[in-house]
């Protein structure tokens, strides 16, 4: 039986996830989710920072560019949320290249763009670790 990585942190931040979208739907955009889920963040006491920049590196040295991830949560999950019809494999690549460019464990990527929430899990493994 395969384990859950970091299930309670899980379950608590896609349970937040739900009851924002409970409370809203779909139909908003991405910045009205992402507000109404710190709120939500912060009533459940789930520790979190908001708009986290993952440096990239190209062959050990710093990008200029980097990312701006919507979440980091329990200073170890990633949070990625869209507000779009369906995710695609884009959107999918984006949460790898996360993990990968931030050597973070877990990826979470929700779309609040649906009639139900949608959500995936994306686990760091040997595979997608850049050699240091």
């Amino acid at each position: 039986m395969n384990k859950l990585f970091f299930k309670e942190e899980s379950y608590a931040i896609i349970g937040a996830c739900m009851e924002v979208h409970n409370q809203l739907g779909p139909g908003f955009l991405e910045s009205v989710y992402q507000e109404a889920l710190h709120i939500e963040m912060i009533n459940r006491k789930i520790p979190h920072f908001q708009q986290i920049e993952i440096p990239v590196h190209y062959k050990r040295e710093p990008l200029k560019k980097s990312f701006k991830v919507d979440f980091l949560c329990y200073d170890q999950i990633l949070v990625e949320i869209k507000a779009i019809k369906e995710l695609s494999n884009l959107e999918k690549s984006i949460a790898l290249n996360y993990l990968k460019a931030g050597q973070f464990p877990l990826c979470l990527l929700i779309n609040f763009g649906e009639e139900y929430l949608v959500y995936e899990r994306f686990l760091l493994t040997e595979k997608l670790k850049y050699p240091l």
